[in-house]
């Protein structure tokens, strides 16, 4: 990562409200991802279970989705907006078989990235192997999978899979960072019914009004607080 931690998560907050609402409502929309059932024992939910990711990656998830959205003093993080979830559930998509995008060969990795994505593997094999090699990393250098290490090693081996100082075999390192970014931020500020944005934390954070129809006759008033919370596609309120 080449922001700290803090300054990535304020970059956040002013880049997305940047992003035109619709834009917002609807990012990952064409996924088709089912609305999640889970049962209530009392007041309290189940903790989710992922149903693509080994435990071994989806520990290595959850650890680093953490630092790339943190709890902070702006709101709670990724962990809490159940972000992988979100990433588990897009596993089991058209997106996460690769079937969005035209992947039939030639592929030409190091042209530039207008022309595409260059590879022929599907979003579920590229966080498959990009986990694996990353934890055999981990294993050879520290002695530890990702998860294991302590925070400060689990940061610095983000900035190094982010900037490529790390190369793997079977996938580009920077592709399954990027990857894991773009998903991470994906399920940070996508409707609640994908698996993420739990409580709407995403949109309460930049004052995003989610799928409420009478939110346009604010933007014209200017300098005017929308003194509303959000709400979703299915029409839960924050």
């Amino acid at each position: 990562m080449t922001e700290e931690i803090r300054p990535r998560r304020r970059f956040l907050q002013q880049a997305i409200a940047l992003v035109p609402a619709s834009t917002l409502a609807t990012t990952v929309a064409v996924t088709q991802t089912a609305q999640a059932s889970e049962a209530e024992s009392g007041s309290a939910k189940k903790a989710y279970s992922p149903t693509y990711f080994t435990q071994d990656e989806w520990a290595f998830i959850n650890a680093a989705v953490d630092h790339l959205i943190p709890a902070d003093d702006l709101g709670p993080g990724a962990i809490a907006a159940g972000v992988p979830e979100f990433i588990d559930r897009q596993m089991e998509t058209p997106f996460g078989h690769g079937k969005l995008w035209y992947m039939q060969g030639p592929f030409h990795p190091d042209v530039d990235p207008t022309y595409g994505y260059q590879l022929n593997v599907p979003p579920r094999d590229m966080y498959r192997h990009g986990i694996a090699s990353c934890n055999e990393y981990c294993q050879k250098q520290f002695g530890k999978a990702y998860a294991g290490l302590d925070k400060s090693t689990q940061e610095q081996v983000l900035k190094d899979l982010e900037t490529g100082k790390i190369k793997f075999e079977k996938v580009p390192a920077k592709t399954f960072f990027s990857f894991l970014w773009a998903n991470t931020k994906e399920g940070f500020f996508a409707d609640p019914q994908y698996g993420g944005n739990k409580g709407m934390v995403g949109w309460k954070m930049i004052g995003f009004p989610g799928a409420r129809g009478e939110f346009m006759d604010w933007p014209a008033q200017g300098n005017v607080k929308y003194p509303y919370g959000p709400v979703s596609i299915s029409g839960e309120k924050a």
